[in-house]
């Protein structure tokens, strides 16, 4: 236990300590059923829009029933776990766990929330064409290279937010 304690009392123990605290704090807000009714179901929703606007733009006459994105040729149901609010959880927690300025922060979650959002609409759309195309390859397309790819976007994301703004102040 007492070199969890010295860990914790060194600047990158506590970061990890406020990142863990931050992000299962989040995880726990976004189980709770009056966050996920009221917010995590209505963006999901809002995914699953930005998704058939994309499709449209390529033709497929979309629709949106509920989280349901469907065309003539797939339909696929946008759950809670699709619609990136973990990646964007996960970046946050370590935007907002590092010591940086507040502007610095507030800039990372907002430029940091457009990119997870943008890949995440690519990673949507993309899933419905394997749909389409290739729907054998669905389920490994979603859950093995998709997830993956998203999570370590958001990882790539903060430390690139970390070397580019908030530790630019060290060489400024």
């Amino acid at each position: 236990m007492g070199v969890l304690r010295d860990f914790v009392r060194t600047p990158s123990g506590r970061f990890v300590a406020r990142y863990a605290v931050i992000l299962a704090v989040g995880f726990f807000v976004l189980a709770l059923r009056p966050v996920n009714d009221s917010l995590v179901n209505p963006y999901t929703t809002f995914v699953a829009h930005e998704a058939k606007v994309v499709l449209n733009l390529f033709g497929e006459g979309a629709t949106v029933r509920g989280q349901i994105l469907s065309s003539s040729r797939f339909s696929v149901a946008i759950y809670n776990g699709c619609n990136g609010l973990e990646a964007i959880l996960i970046f946050a927690s370590g935007v907002l766990a590092f010591p940086a300025s507040l502007q610095k922060k507030l800039i990372g979650l907002l430029l940091g929330f457009l990119a997870i959002q943008l890949a995440n609409i690519v990673r949507v759309v993309s899933l419905f064409y394997v749909g389409i195309f290739k729907p054998a390859w669905f389920s490994a397309a979603h859950i093995f290279i998709w997830q993956s790819i998203i999570i370590v976007l958001s990882v790539v994301l903060w430390l690139v937010w970390v070397n580019r703004y908030a530790l630019a102040h060290t060489t400024e």
